[in-house]
């Protein structure tokens, strides 16, 4: 039986309470009657035989040779694959790239290829910890590659181990990590979770250098982006494209495999948070209120490692391989195979529950800069067509925001939220006033290269991706936010949803039509 596809409910008098995430917790809201409430598709049943798969589409590509061919004794391979910041939350053993990765090292040792190096796509992010590389890895691939210095990150900071390629029609400059795009055979290794994932994306921006991610990773780009998931209306991609395409036309022979997973986000005892409240049993509604009772008991600490060590049961539905731009349109089909909802028109409020974990928190506290991003990069752009908020509407985020950071993980997001955010929200004035000197900061650079930093930018970046937003909306509510975090962050703060709600009437005027994103797990609303 095929899984019932996603679904937009008008809540009425009989409606139950919606369960809202709220950071390392969730809680249930009672809606207005007449609001509405996008439900995610339910999971796609996964590839019975993963591997097989696997090493069926290794061996038949699409616009390429098989991997067999393109592989010879002598020749120099590498191999990167997408890191921490994917899949979230991160999956059960064995991983997808450590599924594939043993894949590509077995055809290589058949073809008697020796000189073959390993490459975390980091861009611009943290370098992954020893026991993060072997989740993702598996100990086999960790243990015969890590001792030997054939397992590295990419470092955007180290001038001896990047080349410049040359420049787009754009004026784009494309510089990469040069073991990667001096190799006779680059093959990348991606895990697509949402539809802004893959494709030229994945080489031009996760082993390229800050000289290269800035042209596209910047407010310009971000505002002409309609909708970072749609390809085709993100500037964003098209950044990535003209980018590939040189790559290509360098020379660089790039052999791409895209994954795409289902939507089985949470494990057995949390299965209640993929389920439709009306058709919770008995037991799901005792596992809701056992959990968020006992984590209402415990401290913050621990309760953010009660959810990051959680480990989805998230399941492989497609596997591609071969050309990047043939294997990433197979691999757009099936993300929308499993997250399209269409819904009919937008709305004057859209709210929405933030969970615990983003791309870039992943072992870590979700800090103010990451709950914007989240709620205004990420879950505001899930659509397809239009946002599910109309221009000048009002988006109403519950979240805890508390004013708290890494400062092993997020050193500079520190002095952003405490320096720069303090003068200006204003993505263009933060871009032309602040982003060159953080991003060329030694302290940073040094951080970023030698421990477990984000770099300097990472946070500008992160507020940059929430800019289209900005311009979008008419207002930000956070619901039971720090209230001196939210100020910072130049929205307004509500102790409830019944407060932010008649708040927004201030904007939208009374009675306003509402739409509620029930995520995660993941849906993109395609609005028509």
């Amino acid at each position: 039986m095929s899984p019932r596809p996603g679904f937009v409910l008008e809540v009425d008098r009989s409606t139950p309470a919606t369960l809202m995430w709220h950071g390392e917790g969730y809680r249930l809201e009672r809606l207005p009657t007449g609001a509405r409430v996008v439900y995610p598709p339910e999971p796609l049943e996964p590839l019975a035989d993963p591997r097989g798969a696997i090493r069926h589409v290794l061996e038949n590509p699409v616009d390429s040779a098989p991997l067999s061919a393109l592989l010879r004794p002598g020749m120099r391979l590498t191999i990167a694959f997408d890191d921490v910041s994917l899949p979230l939350p991160p999956m059960r053993r064995p991983d997808i790239r450590q599924q594939i990765i043993e894949a590509v090292l077995d055809a290589a040792a058949a073809a008697g290829v020796d000189d073959v190096v390993l490459v975390a796509a980091l861009a611009l992010h943290r370098r992954m910890t020893e026991p993060e590389l072997r989740h993702a890895l598996g100990n086999r691939v960790y243990d015969s590659f890590a001792p030997h210095g054939l397992l590295t990150q990419h470092d955007a900071e180290d001038p001896d181990n990047l080349i410049h390629l040359g420049v787009t029609d754009a004026g784009e400059d494309v510089e990469l990590n040069k073991r990667a795009a001096t190799s006779d055979l680059l093959v990348y290794v991606n895990i697509n979770l949402v539809a802004m994932d893959g494709g030229h994306k994945s080489v031009a921006t996760g082993l390229a250098s800050y000289r290269s991610l800035r042209h596209h990773h910047n407010v310009r780009t971000m505002l002409h982006s309609r909708s970072f998931m749609d390809q085709h209306r993100s500037e964003l991609h098209s950044s990535n494209w003209r980018m590939g395409r040189l790559i290509a036309e360098s020379g660089v022979k790039v052999f791409q495999i895209e994954t795409t997973v289902n939507t089985d986000t949470f494990p057995e005892q949390f299965s209640f948070l993929s389920k439709r409240e009306w058709e919770w049993s008995a037991r799901d509604r005792v596992g809701f209120l056992a959990t968020s009772s006992a984590l209402a008991r415990t401290p913050d600490r621990v309760r953010r490692q009660i959810f990051h060590s959680m480990r989805s049961p998230i399941g492989l539905t497609s596997v591609q391989a071969g050309e990047v731009e043939a294997v990433h349109a197979l691999t757009t089909e099936n993300v929308y195979r499993q997250q399209l909802v269409e819904v009919d028109g937008q709305s004057d409020v859209l709210t929405m529950g933030l969970p615990y974990i983003c791309p870039y928190n992943v072992n870590s506290i979700m800090n103010p800069i990451l709950v914007m991003c989240l709620g205004l990069g990420y879950f505001f752009n899930l659509y397809r067509g239009r946002p599910l908020v109309r221009q000048g509407g009002v988006l109403i985020m519950s979240h805890p925001t508390p004013w708290a950071f890494d400062p092993v993980f997020h050193p500079s997001y520190i002095d952003f939220f405490e320096q720069v955010l303090a003068e200006t929200t204003d993505p263009l004035e933060i871009e032309a006033k602040y982003e060159q000197s953080f991003a060329t900061d030694p302290w940073y650079i040094h951080l970023y290269r030698t421990g477990h930093a984000y770099h300097g930018v990472h946070p500008f970046y992160m507020w940059y991706w929430g800019a289209h937003a900005l311009d979008h909306l008419g207002r930000v509510i956070v619901v039971g936010g720090d209230p001196a975090a939210v100020r910072r962050l130049g929205f307004k703060s509500a102790s409830s949803m019944a407060d932010a709600l008649e708040m927004a009437e201030d904007v939208v005027g009374r009675d306003p039509s509402i739409t509620h994103l029930h995520a995660p797990p993941l849906l993109m609303a395609d609005v028509r």
